[in-house]
């Protein structure tokens, strides 16, 4: 099989039904996407599936053959990812940072179709994100400045 992860081509063999996630993590070794309720309820297993934020352990590898994976290691070629990671740390966003990765790959998705949210957008746009820390105001202030910073350029 192969996936296209990252503007990257990467080339594995797997079970047709085996969760992204697991082929992401434990094949091709990008580990920033993380496993936490595996079933498709928490969000820290987001990425970015044709640039629609997607649930990786609810998605069999079959299902993401043809199509472009952005994971949260996708810093270089993605400037909305990066400006987000930055945002992220100049707000001391994360408390333990388990979910952060599927928590910026969500506003990723959310920025990239909707460059100008309203707080009602941002909070239903981040829905289904848990954060167990409840980072939630740190979170929405990392996406405004975001929202703030590129509305300047």
């Amino acid at each position: 099989m192969e996936l296209n992860v990252n503007n990257q081509k990467y080339s594995f063999e797997a079970e047709e039904n085996m969760p992204l996630l697991w082929v992401l993590r434990d094949l091709l070794e990008l580990t920033g996407t993380k496993y936490s309720c595996g079933i498709g309820q928490c969000g820290a297993c987001t990425v970015l599936v044709n640039g629609q934020a997607a649930r990786s352990c609810s998605i069999p590898v079959s299902a993401a053959l043809d199509k472009n994976i952005t994971t949260i290691e996708d810093s270089n070629s993605n400037s909305l990812l990066q400006a987000l990671k930055d945002s992220w740390i100049q707000n001391d966003t994360p408390q333990c940072g388990y979910c952060q990765s599927g928590q910026i790959m969500n506003a990723l998705a959310l920025l990239s179709q909707n460059p100008n949210p309203t707080d009602e957008e941002i909070k239903m746009g981040m829905r289904g994100n848990i954060c167990r820390c409840g980072t939630y105001p740190r979170i929405k202030k990392s996406i405004e400045q975001v929202i703030e910073t590129n509305s300047k350029l």
